[in-house]
């Protein structure tokens, strides 16, 4: 079945998805979008400074996709829609492996246990051994793969953007279950939510608005929790979608969805903690005593972890389509449709650095590594910063 999806970006304009492969845009929905607020001078408080920038190949162009490298072992691992796969050096950005394969990556990488995993645009999934980039097997799901596998106890689990989930040895790619409960409804924010491995569970965040966690020995359902509820006259209004990825800290979950709420929820039962309204179309950042969330119009909000109530909101980068946020020691940082990262204060919200990558958006949430924070731009460039913490 054909479905409509919401292109959320620089243009944010209705796209028509084919299940398994590209999508065509329609006619833009540009009037009825906000112009993103002006930036001001900023004094910065916090020395940023950008260490080393390389080309990822092709990028996500207007895809929607968001697509980061992904760390192990001090290398970083990412992939291109243009079927190259490359591995680097974190500190240095030097490359130490390329592959090129002819098919449309567009989910992942996910890395671990020696693996480099990677979805295609046609449904294909490819194992890559981290070492070297040798491949190890490739396999096929239903549907185009638009969010990273999960890695852990000898499995790769897999999103594809029909709802399903997927269980592959991690030796030789045989298929050990398929979970095909996740439901998709007629229309939908463009992109997937990444499995999350807590335990013997695996969480699968749904286009409607729901998370779902399957026992990672078969698949089988464990426990469902909606984060928002599809109302209103239209498809558009009945928008229910959870597209960031779930944060996992012990038994305690959180999560964000369109037209929903921001929950913290328990990992093992599904019990909600507590819930805060709050629409927002990326993942949640989390630091020892706060939850941060990107609402859908750009305003960053800072929010207790222990009870959801509000500490403070910055609207200084209001409609400017920020990428999910990214907790960095006492900061937050976020990507702008311009190809600016933003450093907030957690303390305060307050604007404390600005760093210009590209005049590109960056989508894909910031990846932090110590002092070092990673942003890729949808031409695929990537940026390594460091900040003086």
């Amino acid at each position: 079945m054909k479905k409509s999806a919401l292109l959320i970006g620089g243009l944010a304009s209705l796209v028509l998805l084919s299940g398994c492969g590209w999508f065509q845009r329609s006619s833009s929905k540009r009037e009825n979008i906000a112009e993103p607020k002006e930036l001001t001078e900023l004094a910065p408080s916090l020395g940023v400074k950008e260490i080393w920038s390389r080309g990822l190949g092709k990028g996500a162009g207007m895809s929607g996709i968001r697509m980061m490298p992904a760390l192990a072992g001090g290398n970083l691992y990412s992939a291109g829609v243009d079927g190259e796969v490359l591995a680097l050096d974190a500190a240095s950005g030097k490359q130490l492996w390329k592959k090129d394969f002819d098919l449309r990556f567009s989910g992942g990488p996910g890395v671990g246990q020696g693996v480099v995993a990677i979805g295609g645009l046609d449904g294909d999934v490819i194992a890559l051994d981290a070492a070297n980039g040798t491949e190890r097997w490739r396999a096929r799901v239903s549907a185009e793969v638009v969010a990273a596998p999960a890695i852990g106890d000898g499995t790769v689990y897999v999103r594809s953007n029909d709802g399903r989930v997927y269980a592959f040895d991690i030796n030789d790619g045989k298929q050990r279950w398929v979970n095909d409960r996740g439901t998709v409804p007629l229309l939908s924010l463009r992109g997937n939510a990444a499995p999350r491995l807590a335990g013997e569970l695996v969480l699968n965040a749904t286009d409607a608005g729901k998370i779902m966690a399957m026992r990672s020995s078969d698949g089988a359902a464990a426990w469902e929790q909606a984060l928002a509820v599809s109302e209103g006259r239209t498809e558009v209004e009945r928008l229910s979608d959870i597209d960031g990825d779930i944060f996992i800290d012990g038994d305690v979950g959180f999560a964000g969805a369109y037209h929903g709420q921001v929950v913290a929820f328990s990992v093992t039962s599904g019990r909600q903690l507590w819930n805060r309204t709050l629409s927002g179309y990326t993942n949640v950042g989390v630091s020892a005593s706060q939850v941060y969330a990107v609402d859908d119009q750009s305003q960053v909000w800072a929010l207790d972890r222990a009870s959801g109530a509000s500490m403070w909101k910055q609207d200084a980068l209001l409609h400017r389509w920020l990428s999910g946020p990214a907790v960095q020691g006492d900061y937050v940082v976020v990507g702008d449709l311009q190809g600016y990262v933003h450093w907030l204060a957690i303390a305060d919200g307050k604007l404390v650095a600005r760093e210009r990558l590209s005049k590109d958006a960056i989508r894909a949430t910031p990846l932090v590594v110590g002092d070092t924070v990673y942003v890729v731009d949808a031409k695929g460039k990537l940026g390594a910063f460091r900040a003086q913490l």
